[in-house]
């Protein structure tokens, strides 16, 4: 016989087999047990995440030459900033259905004009920032509050590593897609990703548009929020992180009730406790931070902090490294009061301090009396900045949504170095600079590991 032949006979037996009966459907249960599956929670938890699509507007400005008059008249450049249109999708989760709030990252809606949010019952409305916060990469939109539905929140300090985690997001913008994983690592810090790290790692896959989504376990109750990835492909790898949710909800109280974040300050800059430190220091751990400059008539100064203390603990927390300290005072409002467990001359002290406003000197600062830069708080940079000592500049504490800056691209958290070519080291240099002039000012800003000018009109 012919083989052609013979897979026609097979395949004529295969179909009469099959021709009277159809396939088996999928058991409901397995001994009188239904089979395990995440999907009833997921009904409960999908429709208060939502996807988010903005378009923004980003100066160019990237040559100084281009803002000096003569140069655009004898080249015939047109006037005024070059401006590129952008676009992003990310992701947001409704934290209060009554109010509208959306918690997304700041990254999300970073320079957005517009905002579109999509429900999970197909909807489409317009949101508004509410406030945002760089450092933390947080940020809180409203929407219209009608017919929503928020997800329940969890103490992301009881987490576990090897807890069932979902992420819910929007990748690639593919629409509400699910994941599921473990919590691999908490507490991961020192990545350079933001100015505050206290990140919960995950295998629960996390892509470009994820962003801003809700992190949940098994019983649908939100315990991060998705921020990024750590891969060289720009996909998934298996390592990605979320701002744990307590985190995220004492950044979303302060952009609500004041639209920004004013961190105070103790008055103390910190280092890592290597292990010759340790040694040196008779300690058999190496776990702490050593306070290595104490600001005189500081809260810390006045706590009795002094220099060549470890610090162990921060308000009854564990504290590993400088990044933990950093994180700790941060997050606290001023008027707190925060204790710190320090060993000094191998003893134990317990010290306790009120966090302040910061100081002229330590990062604080009045707001900017140019008309161009209405809205807009700066200051000296704080010494526990994590460009404090590598760069000179000012720190821009606060830019108010829709002022002339914010429409021109700055944000805060940028440091300014120059003023219309004009180097600017300090608040009274900046103060100075932008006072004597009426055009439009050039202002050269460095934001994470990048520099650019911008133009405000």
């Amino acid at each position: 016989m012919a083989l052609k032949d013979s897979v026609f006979t097979a395949t004529a037996l295969l179909l009469s087999l099959t021709a009277g009966a159809a396939w088996p459907a999928l058991p409901q249960s397995v001994e009188d047990q239904p089979l395990p599956s995440l999907a009833p929670m997921l009904e409960q938890v999908t429709p208060a995440v939502v996807n988010i699509a903005t378009e923004g507007r980003v100066v160019l400005q990237n040559n100084p030459l281009l803002a000096d008059p003569f140069f655009r008249r004898f080249f015939n450049i047109p006037q005024g900033p070059i401006e590129r249109k952008t676009q992003a999708l990310g992701s947001g989760v409704i934290v209060d259905a009554k109010r509208g709030l959306v918690l997304t990252n700041s990254h999300v809606v970073a320079n957005a004009v517009e905002i579109a949010v999509t429900l999970r019952d197909g909807r489409h409305v317009q949101a508004e920032v509410v406030g945002a916060d760089p450092d933390t990469d947080v940020a809180v939109i409203k929407v219209p509050a009608e017919g929503l539905r928020a997800v329940p929140t969890a103490n992301s300090e009881s987490l576990r590593v090897g807890d069932f985690v979902v992420a819910i997001g929007n990748p690639f913008g593919l629409g509400q897609t699910v994941t599921s994983g473990i919590v691999s690592a908490l507490g991961r810090s020192g990545l350079g990703i933001e100015g505050y790290e206290d990140f919960i790692q995950t295998d629960a896959s996390i892509n470009p548009g994820n962003s801003g989504g809700a992190l949940v376990n098994l019983r649908g109750e939100l315990v991060g929020i998705n921020t990024a990835i750590f891969s060289q492909s720009g996909g998934n790898i298996g390592i990605g992180f979320a701002i744990p949710i307590n985190m995220a909800l004492q950044i979303m109280e302060q952009l609500v009730e004041k639209g920004a974040v004013e961190r105070g300050s103790v008055g103390i800059t910190v280092q890592d406790l290597t292990p010759d430190l340790s040694a040196a220091f008779g300690l058999e751990k190496q776990q702490g931070a050593v306070v290595n400059s104490v600001v005189p008539d500081s809260p810390a100064a006045k706590a009795g902090l002094q220099a060549g203390d470890v610090i162990v603990e921060i308000n009854g927390k564990a504290v590993r490294n400088a990044g933990d300290v950093r994180n700790h005072i941060g997050l606290l409002q001023v008027g707190e009061k925060v204790s710190f467990s320090v060993l000094r001359d191998g003893k134990r002290r317990d010290l306790n301090a009120m966090v302040a406003a910061r100081s002229s000197e330590d990062g604080g600062g009045p707001r900017a009396v140019n008309p161009k830069l209405n809205g807009v708080t700066v200051g000296n940079l704080s010494p526990d900045h994590p460009l404090a000592g590598q760069v000179q500049g000012v720190e821009v504490e606060h830019v108010e949504p829709g002022s002339p800056a914010w429409r021109g691209g700055l944000r805060q958290g940028d440091i300014i170095t120059s003023v219309n070519h004009a180097k600017v080291t300090k608040l009274d240099e900046f103060l100075a600079a932008v006072d004597r002039r009426q055009e439009p000012l050039l202002l050269r800003v460095i934001r994470g590991n990048a520099a650019a000018f911008l133009v405000i009109k």
